[in-house]
């Protein structure tokens, strides 16, 4: 019994508030703009992309992470510059020779055109290109799939002419192929919405990633097919019948796929504004059919918040939701930024059961003061993993709308409890003849496994603490365009349940393998290669102690040590006694011999 009060006294000790942890991750660096997240230097930890302006030109530098402080480092031989504005970032293999390449689209006011270049990643190092010659002209920002299942990076959009294109890249770094989007159906495509949230995602549980695409009136989902890669399977109409509503005059931002209630199926959110000023807002959610999760947004001050009104800014060009589990409960999480009379500010919307909902059984509740205190005017904030222990932490960005200036600021998640999770990772799984695979750890700088892989879809079974069966889905980096800023791994949170996760299920490419009796805390990498063989896949895993067993730990040592001491304790006591027993013995042996 002491020993478990022990144990929980210590955990009362450790526990800690949120705090501003942006000096120990960004050190002096604190000017940059978060674009996209890679592991570019393929050592298992989780790279940022980042954006500067300086002097009119702006600079796309990665930020290697580390496992000292500064946790965050930029490289002074990893950046590019730009003159055009630079819209978004989109790292990934587009030559197939296992190193991470970077896609980076900017905006060229004069033509209205979107041009795409292609930084040539390398062992370590990375080639800027002519910013004068691009790699693709094309609208708005593009999508990237693996079209052909070939491990290589592709992309999908709308090119200058206004026609849905593939755009299929090969080894050789030339020019990539061009395939226009085919209708077999006898519906008129839709103009593609600007901004767009299209996605490439597993959303009829084949395991072969099928594309979204948002229309001005709808989303459209392509099946994935192995014969006509996508073909067109049903629309799905904007809520309230908005697209052929005259009188609304709100906005509708980017969407969302998350498995809100953990049912094993995808569900679509979609941030609505009722009106024009953004100040009657809610979050939709489809599964099967529209919901009205009906948010609380005014705060205990009785002050009303609302989405952001799309004003042309980074980050807020659009309304844009992203998740994560942050209390690790399993339930994903929303970060959302909001804006009142006054100012504009992120916050938490944590997922939380809804007893009165009809049809649906959660939704969201703003969380005020979870990351307080902070700027007083934020323009983003997007989860992280700063201490690679599963836990999400947070990246915010403030905007000083008078300088035009943007600040990043990092907020350590500190859980007080105990909880269990399992990160999970895809990988392209090709290889390089030059740096061949070998046994070893995982990540050395002369070997890799590939990089990270859009589209790959990630399912688990378990039983709760309480015995009822447990299921959640996820997609990874099903959205590349407008700053979603997905990361390359999938977090579930698995709350205080400290059973084997019953099954881990991968999908690729239509193809799936199930991995059993995972242990909690631990962060997995699958390798898919070869893709046609699941049986062959391979899976990395590590292990990260939880709290309660480093306390148990420590706990059970202080014990150990507490007995030691006792034992050696009457050790020397009963010592010393024979000592002085002995001693009598001799004195009365004296006298009698006398």
């Amino acid at each position: 019994m002491w020993i478990r009060t022990f144990v929980h006294l210590v955990a009362l000790i450790s526990i800690t508030k949120c705090s501003d942890i942006t000096p120990a991750v960004f050190g002096n660096e604190l000017n940059d703009m978060p674009a996209a997240f890679g592991d570019f230097n393929s050592d298992e930890l989780t790279d940022v992309f980042m954006l500067r302006t300086y002097k009119k030109h702006q600079t796309v530098e990665i930020f290697l992470a580390a496992e000292q402080e500064p946790l965050l480092r930029p490289k002074p031989d990893l950046n590019c510059s730009f003159k055009d504005h630079v819209t978004s970032i989109v790292p990934g293999d587009f030559d197939g020779d296992v190193f991470m390449d970077i896609l980076v689209t900017t905006f060229n006011p004069h033509k209205k055109l979107t041009y795409a270049h292609i930084l040539w990643g390398g062992n370590g190092h990375l080639n800027c290109s002519n910013e004068w010659n691009p790699f693709i002209e094309m609208r708005d920002q593009p999508l990237a799939l693996d079209y052909n299942q070939d491990m290589i990076i592709d992309l999908f959009g709308v090119d200058k002419d206004g026609k849905r294109m593939f755009w299929i890249f090969n080894e050789n770094r030339t020019t990539p192929d061009t395939v226009e989007m085919c209708n077999h159906s006898s519906k008129q495509l839709e103009p593609v919405r600007n901004p767009h949230s299209n996605a490439f995602l597993d959303w009829n549980g084949d395991f072969l990633p099928d594309l979204v695409v948002t229309t001005t009136k709808s989303f459209e989902i392509w099946y994935g097919s192995d014969i006509e890669k996508f073909k067109f399977s049903h629309e799905i109409d904007l809520p309230y019948n908005i697209s052929v509503d005259k009188n609304f005059k709100g906005e509708f931002g980017q969407t969302l796929y998350l498995d809100v209630e953990l049912s094993g199926k995808m569900a679509l959110l979609l941030p609505l504004c009722f009106d024009e000023a953004c100040t009657n807002c809610t979050i939709m959610m489809y599964l099967n059919e529209w919901y009205n999760l009906r948010v609380n947004f005014r705060d205990p001050n009785n002050v009303l918040w609302g989405f952001v009104k799309p004003n042309g800014h980074r980050y807020t060009e659009t309304i844009t939701l992203r998740g994560g589990d942050f209390n690790m409960d399993g339930y994903p999480d929303l970060l959302a930024t909001l804006q009142s009379a006054k100012q504009t500010q992120s916050f938490l919307l944590q997922n939380v059961a809804c007893n009165n909902c009809a049809g649906f059984n959660r939704t969201f509740d703003v969380k005020w003061q979870a990351l307080n205190p902070f700027f007083n005017e934020t323009a983003m904030a997007v989860f992280y993993d700063f201490y690679q222990d599963g836990i999400l932490d947070v990246i915010l960005v403030e905007h000083d709308k008078t300088n035009d200036v943007y600040r990043t600021a990092a907020f350590k998640n500190s859980l007080d409890y105990d909880a269990n999770f399992v990160k999970v990772m895809v990988l392209t799984g090709r290889t390089n003849s030059m740096y061949p695979i070998s046994p070893g750890s995982l990540g050395k700088k002369k070997r890799t496994y590939g990089t990270n892989l859009p589209g790959p879809s990630i399912a688990y079974r378990t039983t709760t603490q309480d015995g009822s069966p447990r299921n959640a889905i996820a997609a990874q980096l099903p959205q590349s365009a407008h700053f979603s800023l997905n990361l390359p791994y999938t977090t579930f949170g698995l709350g205080r349940t400290p059973n084997f996760v019953d099954a881990l299920t991968i999908g690729v490419g239509g193809k799936s393998r199930e991995w059993p009796q995972i242990i909690p805390n631990s962060q997995m990498v699958v390798i898919p290669n070869p893709i046609a063989e699941p049986s062959r896949w391979k899976a990395q895993l590590f292990v990260t102690p939880s709290k309660l067993i480093l306390l148990s730990a420590a706990a059970l040592s202080g014990t150990c040590a507490l007995i030691t001491t006792l034992i050696l304790g009457l050790y020397w006591k009963e010592r010393r006694e024979d000592k002085i027993e002995k001693l009598q013995e001799a004195h009365r042996f004296h006298f009698d011999a006398m």
